[in-house]
């Protein structure tokens, strides 16, 4: 049996104030014709399904319109399971009705989860989703005592066990943080001080283990343990991630061979670095010139209208930032020698750290004439 793994679609989110709502859609056409070309049996999509709780309706369309193509124009089995971004009540809204569409969503946390059982010639898999439910929400719906993620998620894997179908393959897409796996600065916090971390070794007994919200696609200590990653780069600290999807072939318990198949967005997110002047020099010949772009200036001096010259050239420029003066900048607080030097001297040493070469005789000149004035003025 063939399943394609995917995550944090996080339909609706802004890049820097930038709509990404057609980005969305580019790839996840690319999604529904891999779903076609590769012979996939079914569909895991592990939370995060939208970026907020109460997601725009452009967002909302999106969602039913894929959805559609999945199940009712290919006939495809879809799972989901709700992440930290969805509204688990949202997102489930008519689950019961939808199940007999194709479409099952798992949002709320059961002490007896009811697999999705996939049936493909002779091959029969059970998923179970794990929707997200940190520890208090495990401990409401299951009246049980967990006081962090880790006890949260032993809980909950206790009642699929009990669950389980000897010699059956198991599936578990669950969305929590597995220790181990590398985050970016998009993902939203589970929790504070390292509370939301989950050994990978709770997973080890069941045939693949289907994860969201870790962007980087990426296994986690065991090899069947996975993030596919989310569909798009959402934040300038993941431009050197190759975003997929992951192709999971069940031959029988115990047996999972992964691939990966890319996916192409529709804008490049990326950096680039360099003087003002050699950025717009540089970007008259860049045949990429509509990528979402964060602009690192190392010019040391202050300039007008940056966004402005650049968006020029780069016309998705969405952020700037001045590692040039960063580096310039004195440091914070004075020292005893600096009270002790005249406003002068403090000038004179302020101009070379930020020009890179002294204060020339006119300048000089013409600054005492100014600090003479302004100590004349304090005086009358």
């Amino acid at each position: 049996m063939r399943l394609l793994h995917t995550s944090d679609w996080h339909l609706g989110r802004q890049l820097h104030g930038a709509s990404l709502i057609e980005d969305q859609r580019h790839v996840l056409e690319q999604i529904v014709a891999a779903v076609r070309d590769q012979a996939v049996d079914a569909i895991i999509i592990a939370g995060d399904v939208y970026d907020r709780a109460v997601p725009p309706a452009e967002a909302v369309t999106l969602l039913g319109q894929t959805l559609a193509l999945l199940c009712r124009d290919l006939g495809k089995q879809v799972v989901v399971i709700s992440g930290n971004h969805d509204s688990a009540e949202r997102l489930g809204f008519a689950a019961d009705l939808m199940g007999t569409s194709g479409l099952h969503i798992v949002s709320q946390v059961s002490a007896a989860p009811q697999p999705v059982t996939l049936k493909c010639g002779d091959s029969v898999v059970d998923v179970f989703g794990l929707p997200y439910a940190g520890p208090l929400g495990v401990r409401d719906a299951l009246k049980v005592e967990v006081s962090d993620h880790e006890q949260a998620m032993r809980v909950l894997l206790e009642c699929v066990d009990r669950q389980r179908v000897p010699g059956r393959a198991t599936i578990v897409a669950g969305h929590c943080f597995v220790d181990g796996g590398e985050e970016s600065d998009s993902e939203r916090p589970l929790s504070i001080g390292g509370a939301d971390r989950i050994p990978a070794s709770l997973f080890a007994s069941y045939d693949y283990v289907a994860l969201g919200h870790l962007h980087g696609p990426q296994r986690v200590r065991e090899p069947h343990v996975r993030y596919s990653g989310s569909i798009l780069k959402y934040s300038f600290s993941e431009v050197a991630h190759n975003k997929s999807v992951t192709l999971v072939d069940i031959g029988g318990p115990g047996s999972a061979e992964v691939q990966m198949l890319p996916l192409i967005p529709r804008r490049e997110v990326r950096i680039i670095e360099g003087s003002l002047e050699t950025l717009l020099e540089d970007g008259r010949s860049d045949p990429q010139t509509d990528d979402y772009v964060l602009a690192r200036l190392t010019d040391r001096q202050a300039l007008l209208d940056v966004m402005g010259k650049l968006r020029e050239v780069y016309p998705n420029v969405l952020q700037m930032q001045y590692v040039g003066l960063r580096d310039a900048q004195l440091p914070l607080g004075a020292s005893q020698e600096q009270l002790g030097k005249s406003h002068l001297a403090l000038f004179e040493e302020f101009f070379e750290a930020i020009e890179s070469e002294p204060l020339t005789e006119p300048q000089r000149a013409c600054l005492e004439a100014v600090l003479d004035g302004l100590h004349m003025d304090d005086q009358s």
